[in-house]
């Protein structure tokens, strides 16, 4: 005779990502930053990833899995809604900075410091209802700039890229102690998740600096 056991099994339930909401593109660490007019290079900055999205008078801030922030940092959703559009999708970096310009994660961490925090933006997905993933990088990159416009000490701004050499880049952020840099390749779309590479960290001795290189594109 064989007995008969039930195993009551429990799947949590799989939760369903916020309407609007797009996984951010995931650069690949890398060994050596790119050489080459087909790369530009930005600074790693050490903060949150943000994905701040507007609808007509909506402004929601998207964390990397779809959690809405907004009400974490009310100055970056002010300066969403003063944007001169009716939508838009902006990836970027929420950053609280010190007085001598570095970036302070624990001040970040402190729900009581987020209307301190500052979104460097570095690239639009959307923008008036057209979807522009498949453009270039440096065409959104430009339309991101013309959105923001030229206004000063906003909570939004725009990320600046350099297109000098990459290892010379990033020995200049390690010489000011930053976070490290990121390679784009200029004509690259964008797509959401894990770049295709394969990664590996690269970090220097003590006493002279800690930093990492990360590139999107082939």
């Amino acid at each position: 005779m064989f007995s008969t056991v039930r195993l009551n099994l429990f799947y949590p339930p799989v939760m369903a990502l916020p309407s609007g909401f797009i996984k951010p593109c995931l650069p690949s660490k890398v060994s050596r930053p790119p050489s080459g007019s087909l790369w530009v290079h930005e600074i790693k900055h050490d903060g949150y990833r943000l994905m701040v999205r507007r609808d007509g008078l909506r402004v929601r801030c998207f964390t990397s899995n779809g959690n809405n922030w907004a009400d974490r940092f009310p100055s970056i959703v002010e300066a969403a809604a003063r944007l001169e559009a009716h939508s838009f999708l902006i990836d970027g970096e929420a950053v609280i900075a010190r007085d001598d310009g570095m970036s302070d994660l624990r001040a970040l961490r402190s729900r009581r410091r987020g209307p301190e925090a500052v979104l460097y933006a570095f690239d639009l997905l959307q923008h008036d209802g057209a979807d522009l993933c498949d453009l270039p990088l440096l065409e959104r990159k430009q339309r991101l700039a013309r959105l923001l416009g030229r206004a000063k000490r906003q909570a939004i701004c725009f990320n600046e890229h350099m297109a000098d050499d990459g290892p010379t880049v990033f020995r200049h952020v390690c010489r000011m102690g930053l976070e490290g840099i990121v390679s784009k390749r200029v004509d690259a779309p964008y797509r959401s998740g894990p770049s295709r590479h394969g990664s590996s960290r690269r970090t220097r001795p003590a006493r002279r600096c800690g930093g990492s290189v990360r590139r999107i594109g082939t």
